[in-house]
C-alpha cells in the first residue's frame, strides 16, 4: 500500500499550490460535479447501504444522501462570502492600517470515515475540504464494504487523483496514511482510535479534527408531555439500530415519571418499528457485524446479571444480526453499559430524586458529544445547559442539531475537537491568516530604540491602552 499511496500523496503535495489559487466559481463547479456524481449513483448507494446496514432507502435518503445534498447546496450558496477577506478592527499599534483575515487552504488533507453513516460522514467533510480549496485523500471504513466500493468508484470517476483520491482497505491502509505529513486530518470514529490518530498526527505536527462519540444523555425533568418525549427518544435511539454517534445513550428521569416513560417508550417503538407483533426489518437496521453484535449483547447480559431489570425487549437474532429495541431499568452506574458507549439499540433508564443528582451524574462522566433536555421548565433547561458541557444540545428534541449547517457540529475533549458543517467546516479546512496592510502614517517607529528619552511615551501608552 505504501507504494500506491506515497505517489498520490506526493502528487497532491505538488498540486495543492495550484488549488490555493482557485476562485469561488471553480470550487463551486467542483461541488456541483460532486453532487451530480452522487445523483448518478443514487441507486447503487441505496443498494450498498441496504447491504452494509440493512438501511431502508428512505432512511438512507434522509440521513445520508439528502443530508449531503443540503451540505453541498449550502456551501455553493455561501462560498463567495466565506472566501471574501474579513476586515478586523484597528488598534493603536496599527491605527492607520487595514487589517484583514484571509482564509487559505490547509493543503493536502486526510479524511477517515466510520462505518455507521459511511456516506454522509465521508462526504460532509469532503464538501468542506473542496470549498476551502484543498486536496484530499479519503479512507472509507472497510466494515461498510459495499458503500466504500461505491465511494471509491465515485471519486475515481469524478476527480483527478492529484486532487482527490480514495484508498480502500483494512486498518493497515489507515496506518500507512497516518505516517504521512498531511496538512490536516479529519477523523470520525471512536475515542480509542481518535487517540491513535492524534498521536500519529503529533509526529508531523499535523492539525486534527476529531469527531468522536461518548455517552450522550437525555435528561427528562419537568416535561409535561412524556409521550412525545418518549417517542422522540425512541426514534433518536433506534434509527440505524442505535449505531449513531449522537444517539441518546441513556435516560435520566424523575422517579415518579419512570413507569409512564416505560409504557410510552414501548408504544413508540411498536409504532415506529413493528409490524404487528414483530419487528419490521424493512424499517429497522441490523448491527454492522458479528463482533459488534456480541459486544452489545454482552453489555446487556452483564448489566442484567448485575441487577438491571429488563423492562422491554431483549430478544436477538444472530443470523440476521438483529438486536431488538431494549429498555433496562435499575441499572447500576458501575455496570459496563454505563461506562462505555453502547452504540446499539439498548437504552438504560436511571431515575433521580432531584435535578442536581442528574447533573452530577452527567458531570461524573466524560463530556458527551450530545446532551438532550426534555423539559417545559425554562429554569431546568438553563440550569442543565449552564452546569454541564457537551458538544451540542437539543431542548425537547434529539439529533436535529446536526442538520442545521448554520450551527457548529463537534465534540469537546473525549468526544472530539474542532467543528464541521457549513462555515465551520470551511474554517476547519482553512487557515485563518492575519494580514496587515500598513499605511505611510504607521506609528510603530515611535517604539523603536533608543529608549532613553521615551519614558513619557510609556506613561502615555499605558493610559491609552
Amino acid at each position: 500500500m505504501e507504494q500506491e499511496i506515497k505517489p498520490v500523496f506526493d502528487l497532491q503535495q505538488k498540486h495543492k499550490f495550484s488549488l490555493r489559487k482557485t476562485d469561488a466559481k471553480t470550487r463551486i463547479g467542483k461541488l456541483k460535479l460532486l453532487k451530480q456524481a452522487l445523483e448518478n449513483l443514487e441507486e447503487e448507494i441505496f443498494e450498498a447501504l441496504e447491504k452494509d446496514l440493512r438501511k431502508n432507502p428512505f432512511e438512507t435518503a434522509v440521513t445520508e444522501l439528502y443530508f449531503t445534498y443540503a451540505e453541498i447546496d449550502h456551501a455553493i450558496k455561501k462560498l463567495k462570502g466565506w472566501m471574501k477577506p474579513k476586515s478586523a478592527v484597528r488598534t493603536m499599534s496599527n491605527l492607520f492600517a487595514r487589517n484583514k483575515i484571509y482564509h487559505e487552504p490547509k493543503g493536502v488533507c486526510l479524511i477517515i470515515a466510520p462505518w455507521n453513516y459511511p456516506l454522509q460522514l465521508m462526504m460532509s467533510p469532503l464538501v468542506s475540504a473542496i470549498a476551502a480549496g484543498n486536496c484530499a485523500i479519503l479512507k472509507p471504513s472497510e466494515l461498510s464494504e459495499a458503500t466504500a466500493g461505491v465511494i471509491s468508484r465515485l471519486i475515481a470517476e469524478t476527480f483527478d487523483p492529484k486532487e482527490i483520491a480514495c484508498f480502500e482497505g483494512d486498518p493497515g491502509v489507515s496506518t500507512e496514511l497516518l505516517k504521512l505529513p498531511f496538512d490536516h486530518i479529519f477523523f470520525t470514529g471512536s475515542t480509542a482510535i481518535g487517540k491513535i490518530v492524534m498521536e500519529a498526527a503529533a509526529k508531523n505536527l499535523t492539525s486534527v479534527t476529531l469527531e468522536l462519540g461518548g455517552k450522550s444523555p437525555a435528561i427528562v425533568a419537568g416535561a409535561r408531555d412524556i409521550k412525545k418525549a418518549a417517542e422522540k427518544i425512541a426514534w433518536g435511539k433506534l434509527v440505524n439500530a442505535g449505531q449513531t454517534c449522537i444517539a441518546p445513550d441513556y435516560v435520566l428521569i424523575e422517579e415518579n415519571r419512570l413507569n409512564d416513560f416505560i409504557e410510552h417508550y414501548k408504544a413508540a417503538v411498536k409504532k415506529l418499528f413493528f409490524e404487528g407483533a414483530e419487528i419490521d426489518i424493512n424499517d429497522y437496521a441490523k448491527i454492522i457485524n458479528e463482533k459488534q453484535f456480541k459486544r452489545i449483547n454482552k453489555l446487556k447480559d452483564d448489566a442484567i446479571a448485575d441487577g438491571a431489570v429488563l423492562a422491554f425487549g431483549g430478544r436477538t437474532d444472530e443470523q440476521s444480526l438483529t438486536i431488538m429495541p431494549t429498555l433496562l431499568t435499575a441499572v447500576k452506574e458501575s455496570s459496563a453499559i454505563m461506562q462505555e458507549e453502547i452504540f446499539g439499540p439498548i437504552l438504560p433508564v436511571i431515575t433521580f430524586k432531584n435535578l442536581q443528582e442528574a447533573i452530577d451524574l452527567v458531570n461524573s462522566k466524560n463530556k458527551p458529544l450530545a446532551l438532550y433536555i426534555f423539559s417545559d421548565n425554562k429554569q431546568n433547561q438553563h440550569k442543565i445547559i449552564k452546569e454541564t458541557s457537551a458538544g451540542g444540545t437539543c431542548v425537547n428534541d434529539v439529533l436535529v442539531h446536526i442538520s442545521n449547517p448554520n450551527l457548529p457540529f463537534g465534540g469537546v475533549n473525549s468526544s472530539g475537537m474542532g467543528s464541521c458543517h457549513g462555515i465551520f467546516g470551511f474554517k476547519t479546512f482553512s487557515h485563518e491568516r492575519a494580514v496587515v496592510f500598513q499605511s505611510k502614517l504607521g506609528l510603530t517607529s515611535m517604539i523603536y530604540p533608543p529608549y532613553g528619552k521615551k519614558t513619557g511615551l510609556l506613561k502615555w501608552l499605558k493610559k491609552l491602552l
